[in-house]
């Protein structure tokens, strides 16, 4: 394949640097590109060490402003946790990324897109989804699944004895051989001696939080944040009157204090889509901030059953965007669902920031939405136009079947404890 041009999903870590120099082995011509998603990043030493391998250009391409805005804020309006837990770090930043990939890709006039995504992970389905929507005629090829490379590589310390070779700087060492992955969302780890799942993390494995036991503030923070049809607006510090509006300073400040207090740390193992089980460990600071704040905000302002709906909407969505269908006829239908229903989810939100917990202690809704919540009804001091009488009737109707049940097969037993 001499002088054929391969665009090269680069990040300048482990992984990548050294399949850009299986690339070169292999003839092609190749172009690093380096999305910008705000990973602590030196793009101008990741530029230089690309260079120095052999590639032929590299585009460094500044998305953190289209991240925030056109994946994360739609990801925190629709509300979207993947298995109860995971706020989707990795999985948003991917067709994020691809649309830069895409880009340099044409105009370069590649005809071949490489990454270094596992055989065993999903990355591989995200960016060759993504890239097959986008960009239908472009060609992969992954490494991990090539099988010469696969023979040679087993896994990373393979890699890093082949960089150890051939001159190549990376950061992981045989003594701490976690993958990492980063952006302005989170940082995940996984790999190594994650791999066992009874094995606790090391402290000095986090970057984006500190400890919240023993170096987080003691004396909570308060934040007002403020949501128009789901979408955040702005983030008030209460401490100090401070007020940011644009979504990258608001994730920004929301990580940094976050952070302080080590709120968004979780430890799981999670059902990749390829059909593995793997662990991973997550910092999502602000993210996890933006999801508490924005959760309370919902229950407080959509119908009951508009809500269970939408929840089930938001699973379906989550499932779409981990495993790679961002863009798919499924993924816009339902986002489009979603933001029905977010229409009426605007006001303000106040929250709490402990040591490793963020709470909602206080909600209201936007003055011209209007809300739900009805506080005379449900007063307790008067009656507020609610019925009560009416309530018998209610439950009335309600234990039909349960009474049918007791007719037909006895009352229910209650189990004796064995003693």
């Amino acid at each position: 394949m001499a002088g054929e041009t391969v665009i090269l999903a680069y990040s300048g870590g482990l992984d990548t640097s050294c399949i850009l120099k299986w690339l070169l082995d292999q003839k092609y011509d190749v172009i690093c590109v380096l999305a910008d998603v705000g990973q602590k990043e030196d793009f101008v030493a990741a530029e230089k060490k690309a260079l120095k391998i052999g590639a032929k250009k590299v585009i460094v391409s500044d998305v953190k402003k289209t991240f925030v805005e056109d994946y994360i804020w739609p990801a925190i309006q629709m509300g979207l946790v993947y298995e109860e837990r995971y706020l989707l770090g990795t999985s948003l930043a991917r067709p994020c990324i691809s649309v830069a990939l895409m880009e340099a890709a044409n105009q370069c006039g590649a005809k071949y897109l490489a990454h270094g995504a596992t055989g065993k992970g999903n990355d591989q389905v995200r960016f060759e989804l993504c890239a097959y929507a986008l960009q239908p005629d472009l060609k992969i090829i992954a490494p991990w699944r090539n099988e010469e490379f696969c023979r040679r590589f087993q896994g990373r310390q393979d890699l890093i004895a082949y960089a150890q070779k051939h001159g190549i700087e990376v950061s992981a060492k045989p003594a701490t051989p976690w993958s990492t992955d980063a952006n302005i969302l989170h940082i995940s780890y996984e790999s190594g001696i994650l791999e066992e799942p009874n094995t606790v993390a090391p402290s000095s494995l986090y970057e984006m939080t500190v400890d919240p036991l023993t170096q987080a503030p003691s004396q909570p923070a308060r934040l007002s944040i403020e949501f128009r049809q789901g979408l955040p607006t702005s983030v008030k510090n209460l401490s100090n009157g401070q007020v940011f509006s644009q979504p990258l300073e608001i994730l920004r400040f929301l990580n940094k204090l976050g952070g302080s207090y080590g709120i968004g740390r979780i430890d799981i193992v999670e059902n990749r889509y390829v059909g593995l089980k793997s662990r991973g460990v997550y910092e999502t600071p602000g993210g996890n901030i933006l999801f508490t704040a924005h959760q309370d905000l919902e229950v407080f302002a959509l119908d009951r059953e508009v809500l269970r709906t939408k929840q089930i909407l938001r699973d379906r969505m989550a499932d779409y965007v981990y495993n790679g269908f961002w863009f798919s006829p499924e993924a816009i239908y339902v986002r489009k669902c979603i933001e029905l229903a977010e229409e009426r989810v605007s006001g303000q939100v106040t929250v709490e920031l402990a040591p490793g917990y963020c709470r909602a202690i206080a909600r209201k809704a936007a003055d011209e939405v209007g809300a739900l919540y009805n506080e005379q009804l449900v007063s307790m001091d008067v009656h507020g136009g609610y019925v009560p009488q009416d309530a018998g009737g209610f439950i009335a109707i309600n234990a039909v079947r349960i009474r049918e049940h007791v007719r037909a097969f006895g009352p229910y037993q209650i189990p004796k404890k064995s003693k």
